[in-house]
């Protein structure tokens, strides 16, 4: 089936009372038939709900659904973002081993991969995400995730998946993807060879910015990688505080499946039941919704290429951009989100420009149906050294803008007069 059809239809068939929209099962537990019953479902010998902590009806269709979208085997929802990200690393590594992420990082990640997981043992390091080249010097035997996101936030890079994903299977090393800003609508990691993708479903997910979550998807076949792979033993060795239970012998997707019974079970980041259907709500209209805010990006960023106070503009729909080739070969029809940013002489007028504008709102989120703007360096990334946010893409002067729905013009002539202070 198409996309669309997916996002309206996967992962839910309705109920007994023949519910056209998927119910919202607002309760922690589930009555077990018997203490038979309930043992069966703790063993996995049987499938059902146990506690909303693992599982719920509501947030299994919008995993159902969210994983037919992106093509994958399986998903995991959780609380945030962040927390699917941490979930991913936290699956794959743990104290003494690396991660090799990409430089050009959403600022909440720089600091959890850089900052927090250093004091979980986990060591982070770094490459340019424009030369897939750096991993080879990075990775060694204690490499277990190579991470980058699809499109950069806020620098507004398109990385090539198809480069670094290679990379990582010629070292049997998991990718996790973060595919939030471009969405499972305009890329798909997975068929580039992708592991693992990341998402803040509380972004282009929700559209409307009305609710926190987050969403980790496994891609179909994973457990052939997994299996007999020395960087992942714990796959394949008796989970102790699981009565013993080898995931890669389960039948059942190993990765999401120790996500779910380990993490998700001890850590408890876990999404609302009501949470996900907002997410549900959001996905049956979120293919519409990317083509509108792309094309407003697009006559956006041409607009302030030819604005004499624009010293550059990211967006890689622009034939003049770095990224349009990569952008063209991994984004579908050529359609790139609806996340920009551009840069102007300094910080002191960044935050001129930022602060005249009318129609546009200061806020730290994107994929919102309203425009929103940000200046990373004081917000997101503010914890940051000036040499690090050159590294990272992130200099004082940039503006980053979420383009919305409304009126092209509009968002033109409001960004313009604010130039023009």
């Amino acid at each position: 089936m198409d996309l669309q059809t997916l996002a309206l239809h996967a992962g839910y068939e309705k109920d007994s009372q023949g519910t056209m929209a998927v119910p919202i099962y607002q309760t922690t537990a589930y009555e077990f038939r018997d203490v038979e019953h309930a043992a069966n479902l703790f063993a996995l010998k049987e499938l059902g709900n146990i506690y909303t902590r693992l599982n719920n009806p509501t947030t299994d269709v919008f995993e159902k659904r969210f994983a037919a979208l992106e093509g994958g085997e399986t998903a995991l929802a959780t609380s945030s973002g962040m927390s699917a990200i941490f979930y991913a690393f936290a699956n794959a590594a743990e104290a003494g081993d690396n991660i090799v992420c990409a430089r050009q990082l959403y600022g909440g990640s720089l600091t959890q991969t850089a900052h927090t997981l250093k004091r979980f043992g986990i060591e982070a390091r770094f490459f340019d995400v424009h030369n897939p080249r750096e991993l080879e010097q990075l990775i060694d035997e204690k490499t277990k995730v190579i991470f980058f996101e699809s499109l950069t936030n806020p620098s507004i890079d398109v990385a090539d998946i198809e480069a670094l994903t290679k990379i990582a299977n010629a070292h049997n090393i998991l990718t996790v993807v973060d595919n939030t800003v471009a969405t499972p609508v305009l890329c798909r990691p997975f068929e580039w060879g992708a592991d693992i993708t990341v998402h803040s479903a509380s972004k282009y997910t929700t559209g409307q910015g009305l609710a926190i979550g987050g969403i980790l998807v496994e891609r179909k076949g994973l457990d052939e990688k997994l299996k007999n792979n020395p960087r992942y033993a714990h796959f394949n060795e008796p989970d102790a505080s699981y009565h013993g239970l080898v995931y890669t012998e389960t039948g059942l997707p190993a990765f999401t499946l120790r996500a779910r019974l380990s993490l998700l079970r001890d850590l408890g980041a876990v999404v609302s039941p009501f949470n996900s259907w907002l997410f549900i709500q959001g996905m049956e209209h979120l293919a519409l919704r990317m083509k509108e805010h792309s094309r407003n990006a697009l006559i956006l960023a041409e607009f302030l290429e030819s604005h004499p106070k624009v010293k550059k503009v990211n967006y890689p729909g622009l034939v003049t951009n770095a990224n349009f080739k990569n952008a063209q070969k991994y984004f579908t029809d050529g359609l790139c989100s609806g996340l920009l940013s551009f840069e102007v002489a300094s910080l002191e007028e960044a935050e001129k420009i930022v602060n005249a504008t009318e129609l546009y709102s200061l806020v730290v989120n994107i994929g919102d149906s309203k425009s929103i703007i940000t200046h990373p360096a004081s917000t997101t990334h503010q914890q940051l050294s000036h040499e690090e946010l050159i590294a990272c893409g992130v200099p004082e002067g940039l503006i980053r803008i979420s383009c919305g729905l409304e009126s092209a013009k509009d968002l033109i002539d409001d960004i313009a007069q604010a130039l023009d202070e």
